[in-house]
């Protein structure tokens, strides 16, 4: 893995051995919603388990019997699911979880420096997270390298081909890596996952959204050549104009080849807001591809079904689950952003 050709940054629908998600707890956030976010869990993880390995992480003994209780209630697959114990700040796990590059000489994880999106929250054990995963041993043979930069998982899409899009937002903001110019990320990532480019998107944001516009809340490759974007027609929203002018950025962006991506607009849902008033990031870009399927947020809107049938255009072959999403962005996240998948080249122990 020496050289940038030698690097491969697998898509998320490659065939994947595993998705990882850390539970939530009594202690944790979710606290006041407990309840509701176990059910979303609980279904998420009976998708995953029937189709794939499930990794849980849990607090400690207590909680690991719980959560054996939850998903046994549940149906889910308990064949398929490893518990593992390591201490965590927050669910977040795209964000704080290994990322996979692949080479000739086989799967390598890679652990980015995490800072709590920017210094917002408490991470200390969120930060230690890829390595204490990876010393549980479940991961087997597939080495892990520590990599001094900060970065995301939520703040990277890539299309399998050597390209990446990401938001300017978030990986040029000051409170990430505040030395480095847009250059020298741009030169980080290349090294990193073998990329021969990577895409820019300058404007649009989910609001109540705190990871500084994540583009798993805004944009997704479902394929080399197709992406699919959330897409306001609500010209009073406040995130209207933002969104058309991401909007915009999309339609002049080229694949590699020199062709215009096939665009998928994706709907809003009508405004969520927290209990304070508000308003939470409710989006349908945040869904997660697994093998065979794909979970999508779903809020008890009218925009879930034109969310579902576009998606299910892009998906040909995969099942389309919904997953009831409410719950989860009380802490301003979704499905993607609590999920992270390990590609068939890393073979679990």
């Amino acid at each position: 893995m020496s050289t940038l050709s030698a690097r491969h940054f697998p898509p998320e629908w490659a065939e994947q051995s595993a998705v990882f998600l850390a539970w939530p707890y009594a202690q944790g956030d979710f606290s006041p919603w407990l309840d509701d976010v176990e059910a979303s869990y609980a279904a998420i993880a009976v998708s995953i388990a029937s189709r794939q390995r499930l990794i849980v992480a849990c607090q400690d003994g207590r909680h690991r019997r719980l959560i054996e209780s939850r998903l046994a209630l549940a149906q889910a697959n308990l064949a398929q699911v490893t518990l593992v114990e390591i201490p965590y700040n927050d669910v977040w796990v795209r964000d704080t979880a290994p990322l996979t590059v692949e080479s000739a000489e086989g799967a390598r994880l890679l652990d980015f420096r995490f800072n709590g999106w920017g210094g917002k929250y408490e991470h200390g054990n969120d930060a230690r997270l890829a390595q204490n995963l990876h010393h549980t041993g479940i991961f087997g043979a597939t080495p892990i390298t520590a990599v001094d930069f900060v970065l995301e998982g939520g703040s990277l899409e890539t299309d399998g081909e050597g390209t990446l899009l990401t938001t300017a937002r978030c990986l040029l903001n000051p409170n990430r890596n505040p030395s480095f110019s847009q250059a020298q990320i741009e030169e980080q990532l290349k090294a990193a996952f073998g990329l021969k480019r990577v895409l820019w998107l300058w404007h649009g944001h989910a609001e109540g959204d705190d990871t500084d516009a994540h583009v798993d809340t805004l944009a997704r490759f479902c394929a080399a050549d197709t992406i699919a974007y959330t897409a306001s027609d609500d010209s009073l929203d406040p995130i209207h104009g933002g969104l058309k002018a991401m909007e915009d950025e999309l339609k002049a962006l080229k694949t590699a080849e020199g062709k215009p991506y096939t665009l998928v607009a994706l709907p809003v849902p009508k405004p969520i807001v927290s209990e304070g008033g508000d308003r939470l990031p409710a989006t349908y870009a945040n869904f997660l591809i697994i093998n065979g399927a794909v979970l999508v947020p779903v809020y008890d809107d009218p925009a879930d079904e034109t969310a579902l049938a576009r998606l299910a255009e892009c998906f040909p072959g995969r099942d389309l689950v919904r997953i009831p999403a409410t719950p989860l962005i009380r802490q301003y996240g979704s499905i993607h952003c609590m999920t992270m998948q390990f590609p068939q080249s890393v073979a679990l122990s």
